[in-house]
């Protein structure tokens, strides 16, 4: 459904393997279970603001360079915009765009009261001192300062960043504005306003999410083996609860290579090495294998934690788990999730398996406003509880319409945004 009068972004790529072109893939699919409100489809498919920004800054070395940032808030009818800032040198205004997009879906798909953004520098972060990241990350903050705030756009923690990029963020603004704005960012550290339960919510929404899938499919989390690309935050954590619920760690990959244990690797040790080495390949007791071989390890759940695009077709019908828990954003394509569908192959996707951390944003963004703080346990039996009646919600959904979990996430989710859209009507 395209209105005759609507246009093709023209600085796109059309290459169907796109992070946007993913998304607007998912969104077409999504459009025969949207009713009447399919008439403002459109809306998905156009980000609402996409802000280039320049960063220069001067270097240790009294030289200066130019670094190019951005931030999109793609779609703001549910409430100020929320997601991520990356530092990452791959970094481009069309993925900025498609994850922007996707936390539309995602914070609409658990019910929260916000929009979708996203943001990003083009940068290596390891290429920078310590001084250098400060630097970059005020300037950049100074630069979308007039698009952000606590009920404007709330910033938060992505690939590479952390608890004290957010606290930069948050000093910035608050200077540029005159007065401490606690609530500007999430994922901050916990004496400046941030939550108890917030470094380890992603992994531990990843690992809600597969919890309540497998119990659906009759798959015995006991004795379960794990696969797991990217063992930072997100897949570190969710693999080290699936362990604690009596399943086995028995593959890993991340940026450094990919080891491989039939009987499962020791989750304390493993983690402290990945903390102290920098990644998995210097594990001791993994048997070292070449990275495309990770798609053709034996387990039962798989988990994409790394970053977009990695199931491919030609993967996808390598692949030997029974669940797939998305832990990336939109780690399969379109292409690739009609091969796992044809398998029989359950996967949770993204928008709402690793929805745990812009849930408990979320709760921090409340406790900043309110000045009132919860404990870690009230902080984890709320999220539990979110993401287990929203999982349900979208489940239900998918079985009426004999559609998959991404395809009922996105009607769920869609349909709340374009409701929204609807009664608040066009301006002016």
């Amino acid at each position: 459904m395209k209105p005759e009068n609507s246009t093709p972004l023209s600085f796109v790529s059309t290459e169907p393997s796109s992070p946007w072109a993913t998304y607007l893939s998912q969104v077409d699919r999504v459009v025969p279970y949207l009713g009447t409100y399919a008439r403002w489809v459109e809306t998905l498919k156009r980000p609402k603001r996409a802000l280039i920004v320049d960063v220069p800054i001067e270097m240790d070395d009294g030289s200066v360079r130019h670094f190019e940032g951005y931030r999109v808030q793609h779609n703001l009818s549910r409430g100020p915009g929320k997601g991520g800032v990356r530092y990452h040198p791959d970094v481009t205004l069309e993925e900025v765009m498609a994850l922007s997009a996707w936390m539309t879906v995602k914070t609409a798909a658990v019910g929260l009261p916000f929009g979708g953004a996203k943001g990003g520098i083009r940068l290596d972060p390891k290429e920078l001192s310590r001084k250098e990241l400060e630097r970059v990350t005020r300037r950049y903050t100074s630069e979308i300062g007039f698009i952000i705030g606590p009920q404007r756009d709330i910033p938060a923690p992505d690939v590479n960043t952390n608890a004290q990029v957010m606290a930069w963020m948050m000093d910035t603004y608050s200077m540029n504005t005159g007065a401490t704005a606690t609530g500007v960012v999430t994922g901050k550290p916990i004496h400046l306003g941030g939550s108890l339960g917030r470094v380890k919510a992603t992994g531990r929404g990843v690992f809600i999410t597969g919890r309540e899938a497998a119990r659906r499919i009759g798959l015995p989390l006991e004795g379960a083996r794990i696969a797991v690309q990217g063992m930072g935050n997100v897949g570190g954590t969710a693999a080290d609860l699936f362990v604690q619920a009596g399943g086995r760690l028995v593959a890993m990959q991340d940026h450094t290579g990919t080891v491989y244990n039939p009987d499962g690797f020791e989750m304390k040790s493993t983690l402290d090495l990945i903390r102290r080495e920098g990644g998995v390949a210097a594990h001791p007791k993994g048997e070292k294998i070449d990275n495309e071989s990770f798609w053709d390890v034996d387990c039962d759940i798989l988990i994409p934690a790394a970053l977009e695009g990695q199931i491919t077709p030609e993967r996808a019908n390598r692949i030997k788990a029974k669940l797939v828990l998305e832990g990336a954003n939109g780690p399969t394509l379109p292409s690739a999730d009609d091969v796992l569908r044809e398998r029989n192959i359950l996967v949770v996707p993204d928008v709402i398996c690793n929805a745990g951390g812009v849930t408990v944003s979320y709760f921090e963004w409340v406790q900043d406003f309110s000045s009132f703080f919860w404990t870690e346990d009230e902080i984890n039996q709320r999220l539990d509880k979110i993401m287990v009646d929203a999982l349900n919600h979208i489940w239900e959904t998918a079985d009426r319409h004999q559609i998959t979990l991404r395809t009922g996430t996105f009607a769920v989710a869609c349909e709340r945004i374009l409701i929204a859209r609807e009664e608040r009507g066009l301006y002016p």
